[in-house]
């Protein structure tokens, strides 16, 4: 597999080969539970009512991502720093304090889910009548959390040595095999709803499996390894709290979850639910461009700031804007003109087709700012800018979306369509808000480190 050496080559060049594997993986491991909803959705005679249960274990599934984003896309910054600043020792241990975080954090989530899974599924709105459904769904989707918190959690790490083909083929393995496997147990097998988790759980096993065998394997500089006398968890406390910005965002979008299911429940009932589940899938879709994007500049911004190469850094982050920008606005005008296009992908049900038409439209009038949000947040987060990260991922979705919800909704009067426009008005104003700060911090301390070189030269 041919490597990205960040050390040389074109910004551009190297952004792009990092970031369009990087692509296909995202794409691919989307498709884990993408495909479980399009499956779900042309269940005979009741997947309306089974892909709004399902929709109901969003807020759990979303805390997962959040601690496989907080231990992977939280640690894979200062790993590229310490490679981009020679610090192999450091860099190894890094890598090896995400993996013991993801173990022993999968094992906790586990048990936790298990436990109060009807507990939490209930105060997510969830009736008896979807408690048939999500309950179940839940309970075997979580015995695969260690299986998707390494392949998810552990391949930054891959792709920040130069890696991001192999990255892409673990998580291609995983999602042909979800692809395959859904069909077989949902409907041949008869299993229906609990047969779409359990094929989910095989695949992140074989993506995990792969991972597992890379991350042993000789190409990896840095080898696990088995805690001896020393600490446990080496520069975990820095880990996290990088890592509590993609954190904030899932945990926060599981917040928005619950905040929307709950208002829907009570304004339209479980249609609207289904809604939102296709809204929030469709949402996932289209975002994976601009986030393999970013992740695809990350380590090009995180290694030549850490070899002080200013211009290099302000390059990449104009790279990841003019890939971006583009597309968002395209995304936006394609949902204008043919949103039933992305709705049937997930259901046939006329009535849901006709609620999920408007919603789409509101939803996404304002996507185009969803990629300056995303382009500050990566930027903030690949030079270690702890605070920003975190505050403009609590005010975006705790500060704008919670309450718009429920405000729009009930105070306004807008019921279901104040749910959805919450979306559009937080992207405008959360995005304008992070950018322009981005602008107007970063940008001068990169022209000081420039400043600060051009010195160095002349002494």
């Amino acid at each position: 597999m041919k490597r990205v050496e960040f050390n040389s080559g074109r910004i551009t060049q190297n952004i792009l080969l990092t970031a369009l594997p990087m692509l296909v993986a995202q794409v691919l491991h989307l498709l884990y539970n993408i495909v479980d909803r399009i499956y779900i959705g042309r269940i005979p005679g009741e997947g309306t009512e089974a892909l709004g249960a399902v929709g109901l274990c969003f807020p759990v599934i979303m805390v997962v991502t959040g601690f496989t984003n907080m231990f992977g896309m939280g640690g894979a910054p200062l790993f590229s720093m310490a490679m981009g600043s020679g610090d192999r020792k450091k860099a190894g241990e890094i890598l090896n304090t995400a993996f013991r975080l993801i173990l022993t954090v999968s094992i906790l989530i586990f048990a936790i889910g298990e436990i109060f899974g009807r507990q939490l599924l209930t105060a997510f709105g969830a009736g008896e009548a979807e408690l048939v459904y999500s309950l179940p769904y839940l309970r075997i989707y979580l015995i695969g959390t260690a299986f998707s918190m390494i392949a998810g959690g552990m391949n930054p790490y891959i792709n920040a040595q130069g890696y991001s083909l192999i990255g892409m083929m673990t998580v291609t393995v995983g999602a042909v095999s979800n692809l395959v496997l859904d069909p077989i147990f949902i409907f041949q097998l008869g299993m229906g709803v609990e047969g779409a988790a359990i094929a989910t759980v095989i695949a992140q096993g074989l993506s995990a499996a792969l991972v597992l065998f890379y991350l042993l394997g000789k190409r990896n500089e840095h080898p696990l390894t088995i805690p001896g006398k020393g600490k446990l968890f080496p520069h975990a406390g820095d880990i996290i709290s990088l890592g509590l910005a993609p954190f904030i965002m899932q945990a926060t979008n599981s917040a928005v979850q619950i905040a929307c299911n709950s208002t829907l429940m009570h304004f339209g009932g479980s249609l609207y639910v289904s809604v939102m589940t296709i809204v929030s899938s469709v949402r996932q879709i289209l975002e994976v461009p601009i986030s393999a994007f970013g992740e695809g500049a990350s380590p090009t911004i995180s290694f030549n700031f850490g070899a002080k190469r200013p211009k290099n850094v302000r390059k990449a982050i104009f790279v990841m804007l003019s890939c971006t920008l583009p597309y968002t606005l395209a995304v936006w005008l394609l949902i204008l003109w043919r949103p039933q296009m992305f709705i049937r992908v997930f259901t046939r049900d006329p009535a849901l087709i006709t609620a999920a038409v408007p919603a789409l439209h509101i939803y996404f009038f304002a996507f185009i700012f969803q990629t300056l949000q995303y382009s500050a947040q990566m930027v903030f987060k690949a030079l270690n800018k702890k605070k920003r990260t975190i505050f403009f991922s609590l005010f975006r979705k705790i500060v704008l979306v919670v309450p718009l919800t429920f405000i729009l909704a009930y105070s306004v009067g807008l019921g279901t369509d104040g749910v959805f426009m919450a979306e559009p008005i937080s992207n405008v104003t959360g995005g304008m808000a992070s950018f322009v700060t981005m602008l107007a911090t970063i940008m001068p301390e990169l022209a000081r480190m420039e400043a600060d070189l051009r010195k160095a030269e002349k002494a």
